[in-house]
Order: C-alpha cells, then sequence, then structure tokens
C-alpha cells in the first residue's frame, strides 16, 4: 500500500468527504476552496467552523494547502494523488466525444501518418488540453539503404524496407563527401542489413565501423555514421511525437506563475526530449496512467499533469502511446475513458492495416 492510500484509510468518513468536495470543486473551478462553500455540499449538517477544523487537519496531513492568506484551500500534489488512487469515480465514454473522435476516421484512412495527426487533433479537441501522440516505429526489414546529394551541405538518406514502405530524411552531411564516398557508405551498410530492421542494423553498425576500418573509407565511415544517427537523433524521434492542442493550455485567467509554467512545457514540447522515455511512462502493461506534477519525469519542470494509455499491435506489443497533458486540475474522470479509447482504437487500426 502506497502513502497515499494508508493515508485515506486512516481518514474518517466526515475528513474524506470534505476533502472529496474540496478536490472535485478545486478540479471543476481552479479556484480555493473554502469553509461555506462546503457547508452547503456535505450530506451531514455541520457548522462552518466544524468543516474549518477539519480542512486544517487535512493541511496538517499535506493533502491541502492554502495559497493565499484566505480561508480557501486547494488540494496538494499527494492530495491530487491519493484522490485518483482512491476516489476518482471515472464515468463512461461520452458518446458525443467518441463520434468526434470516430469522425477522423473518415477519411485519410491510407496515409498512417496523417490518419494519427487528425486522431490528434481530435483528442486535444474534445478534452481541450494538449495532446501527445507517439507513433509507432517502423520495425519491417530493410531491403535497401541509399545516399542521395543535394548539395555540398545537404543529402538525403533513403530506407527502403522489404514490405515496399520507404522514410527519408533530410541531413548534413560530414565535409568533404563525394559520389565515391556516398556510394561507399550505402554498400557498406547494404551489406549489413539483409533481413534485419532498423533497430537491429543500429546495433552492429559501431562494431562493425571498427572492425572493418581498413575496408571502409574515412568519409564513408563518417557518412555512415552521420546517416544513421538522423534516426537516432531529433531528426527521427522527434518526428514520432504528435503534439497538438498547445492554445488550450493558454487559459485567459492564468496567472503569471501558471503562464511561466506553461512556457516551460512549451519549451520542453518544442524539443521533445526524451522521447524514448515518454514510451516507458507506460510500461508495466496496458492501461491508462496518471502522472501528477513531479511524477511525471517528462515534463516535471511544468508542473503538469499527464494521462497516458499505450497501444498495440496484433502481436499485444506496445508499439506507441496517446496522451493528455494540461495543468494538474484536468478532469480526470472524463479524460481517462477518452484516452483509453482512442489507444485502444489506435491499436485495432494498425492491427488492422497488419
Amino acid at each position: 500500500m502506497n502513502d497515499a492510500a494508508k493515508l485515506l484509510d486512516d481518514l474518517n468518513d466526515r475528513s474524506r468527504e470534505v476533502f472529496r468536495l474540496v478536490v472535485e470543486s478545486y478540479l471543476e473551478s481552479g479556484d480555493p476552496v473554502g469553509s461555506r462553500t462546503l457547508t452547503r455540499s456535505l450530506n451531514e449538517k455541520v457548522s462552518a467552523a466544524t468543516v474549518r477544523n477539519v480542512m486544517q487537519d487535512l493541511e496538517f496531513l499535506g493533502l491541502l494547502d492554502s495559497p493565499h492568506a484566505s480561508a480557501g484551500r486547494v488540494p496538494t500534489q499527494i492530495g491530487l494523488r491519493m484522490f485518483v488512487d482512491g476516489l476518482l469515480e471515472v464515468g463512461d465514454l461520452n458518446e458525443g466525444d467518441r463520434q468526434k473522435i470516430d469522425e477522423t476516421l473518415s477519411s485519410n484512412m491510407a496515409d498512417m501518418g496523417n490518419m494519427l495527426d487528425r486522431i490528434g487533433s481530435a483528442l486535444s479537441g474534445v478534452t481541450k488540453s494538449a495532446s501527445l501522440v507517439l507513433t509507432p516505429k517502423h520495425e519491417a526489414e530493410i531491403r535497401h539503404i541509399e545516399f542521395v546529394s543535394l548539395g555540398r551541405d545537404r543529402a538525403l538518406v533513403v530506407l527502403v524496407f522489404a514490405d515496399g514502405h520507404v522514410e527519408n530524411r533530410l541531413f548534413c552531411p560530414p565535409p568533404g563527401q563525394t559520389p565515391s564516398s556516398m556510394r561507399e557508405a550505402a554498400n557498406f551498410l547494404n551489406a549489413l542489413i539483409e533481413g534485419k530492421t532498423l533497430s537491429e542494423v543500429r546495433k552492429v553498425i559501431q562494431h562493425q565501423i571498427k572492425a572493418r576500418r581498413q575496408e571502409i573509407d574515412t568519409l564513408a565511415a563518417a557518412m555512415v555514421k552521420s546517416g544513421m544517427a538522423v534516426w537516432e537523433g531529433s531528426g527521427g524521434e522527434a518526428e514520432r511525437l504528435i503534439v497538438r492542442g498547445r492554445a488550450n493550455l493558454l487559459a485567459d485567467d492564468g496567472t503569471d506563475l501558471e503562464l511561466d509554467l506553461i512556457r516551460t512545457l512549451f519549451d520542453d514540447l518544442e524539443r521533445k526530449r526524451d522521447i524514448a522515455e515518454f514510451l516507458d511512462l507506460t510500461e508495466g502493461g496496458d492501461g491508462v496512467r496518471i502522472f501528477i506534477g513531479s511524477e511525471n519525469k517528462l515534463f516535471s519542470l511544468s508542473g503538469s499533469s499527464l494521462v497516458v494509455s499505450p497501444y498495440m499491435n496484433a502481436d499485444r506489443k506496445i508499439i506507441g502511446a496517446v496522451g493528455v497533458i494540461g495543468p494538474t486540475r484536468l478532469n480526470y474522470g472524463r479524460i481517462v475513458p477518452i484516452v483509453d479509447y482512442t489507444a485502444q482504437l489506435v491499436g485495432r487500426l494498425i492491427s488492422d492495416r497488419s
């Protein structure tokens, strides 16, 4: 049992009811909740003074906080975690929300990238938050690799997969490259790729360059490293994360501190840092996970919450994820079924296509 769950078990019925009402009111309005407001909502008839005493006890336990000198309280990160783990009531997916997500599938189904982009936009629109869609890596076996010079400081690396899929990336080649060194680099890679996926090829490149340094020209070796790094660094991984709905996070009534946190979040999203870790957040199997504030290791500096769920292929292998990111006062009960449905939908679509 975690600390939050133990705290919840230790609360009496009145304290638990007061705590639940404070959190639900805060998630709905974003404003501190006062004792007089709560007395009108409690099932039992108690005085505002009694409610204030209960709120003080909850504050002492670290579940509530007083952001101002007023008597109003807001939940702390620990309080939100306890609410999500023990008191959150997750509703069924609203039919209108389901319809808006399903409508994204009405066209452009042939292009998976376009479809995931549309789903991300729909997820953002439905939740009024920013959406994140981590697209699957293409893990078919590679048939052919080619480098194409586009000028002195521009080149294209083209990958042709055994299933007919083609990917290309624009990058800046190492200085001094010639058509001959590009051909040699491509020949070196093509000799290694037979029957291997992109991930498997990466694992053997460095070893082979060292083991066969007498066989490959220095320029060609540099070209190999530079070209394949496109998929390992920001040139490839960053494009796997689709972010939509940033504007939804800019509330008109946001405080200066909240706006600073949102700017920090935007910076993180623009850099798309630690993309590989985004999928790691879903470890432990399928299902929706909620990360609140500093629990969210990707965007912890912004104090945001992340609701994320993986999606799987036909072999039940996790290949991507969808999520919603926003302030800690997200409507978790509504957003969880939306994210869950979207992840299952994407998984089914990808399985059907394969």
